[in-house]
């Protein structure tokens, strides 16, 4: 297969990676200042992540200029259509990421990103209000992406002083998480099972309830009842998943095992806010179990990923 027909099948889930190692870059960035961890492998995640997305960003914009069909193909499709915000959620990870070291430098990554991700959000919710052709077994958790996503922005926004806008967009994300919890519920329990390649997405139930809470928290400085209600369904979805590791081990790599990274990476952080203000040892705990876990996971990842490229799995028609 030549370059080019591999920037042809470049697929937008590509970008999912981005948010994963961008996860764990603030995932060892919150360690450091909890835990005293070593910041250099913060910082060097964060040049790896910055690196990925500007590599992916101009890769996918040479394929939209050559093959725009198959962007639109992408764009028509039920399940590769919520993908399209892990562009502006990638731009909000990063600019979270860099507040505290590039002030300015954040606050034009994260107002660009939310910018961007609240204009994907209108035009997915509108694509699913006035479809054609979707269907109830098309919903996965890979569509809370685009709408849910929203819930991020009061992270970096508390930071540069945005309070409206940050309950604007946690508030939309929160609404949103609800609606599709749902449906996404009522597909799993009186539908066919998702298919393997899907599976992984599974894990992204964790995020909503994972990154509500630490924006919560951060806009209310604080623990209440609500906070803890978030944190606990983060922690309920996180348990519920790891009895089924039988399931998930018993899968051949996919992109969507990347579904695995973000999630994880948001419930350590979740775990390392709640001791912090709670001062609970067994939160402690679970921030250095879970800080061990996602690192490895997010490795493992790396090098499947690595080698299906290698072997040329990557890139190529489904």
């Amino acid at each position: 297969m030549t370059e080019s027909t591999r920037l042809q099948h470049l697929p937008i889930a590509l970008f999912a990676m981005v948010m994963g190692i961008s996860g764990l870059t603030l995932l060892w960035q919150k360690g450091a200042m909890v835990f005293g961890l070593p910041t250099a492998i913060g910082q060097g995640l964060l040049v790896l992540a910055g690196g990925m997305f500007a590599l992916l960003l101009m890769a996918y914009i040479l394929k939209l200029a050559r093959y725009p069909a198959a962007v639109q193909a992408e764009l028509n499709h039920p399940v590769k259509l919520s993908f399209f915000a892990t562009i502006s959620i990638s731009l909000i990870l990063l600019g979270t990421a860099t507040r505290h070291i590039l002030p300015d430098f954040s606050l034009s990554l994260w107002a660009i990103g939310v910018g961007l991700h609240l204009a994907l959000t209108l035009f997915i919710v509108d694509r699913w209000m006035h479809h054609e052709h979707f269907q109830i077994v098309h919903i996965n958790p890979a569509w809370f992406i685009p709408a849910v996503g929203n819930i991020l922005v009061p992270i970096a926004g508390m930071t540069h002083g945005y309070v409206a806008v940050s309950w604007f967009f946690f508030s939309v994300g929160l609404i949103f998480w609800m609606i599709l919890l749902t449906i996404i519920f009522y597909r799993i329990i009186f539908h066919d099972p998702l298919p393997g390649r899907l599976l992984p997405t599974l894990f992204i139930l964790i995020a909503p309830p994972a990154v509500g809470f630490i924006a919560y928290a951060s806009m209310v400085g604080g623990m209440d009842p609500f906070a803890r209600i978030l944190f606990n369904t983060g922690l309920f979805m996180t348990l519920l998943l790891a009895t089924q590791i039988r399931r998930f081990a018993a899968l051949g790599f996919f992109l969507s095992f990347w579904a695995y990274s973000f999630p994880l990476a948001a419930m350590t952080i979740a775990a390392m806010v709640y001791h912090q203000h709670t001062g609970a040892d067994w939160a402690q705990w679970l921030s250095a179990v879970l800080i061990a876990v996602t690192s490895a996971v997010i490795l493992w990842l790396c090098l499947l990923t690595v080698r299906a490229a290698g072997r040329g799995q990557i890139c190529v028609p489904e």
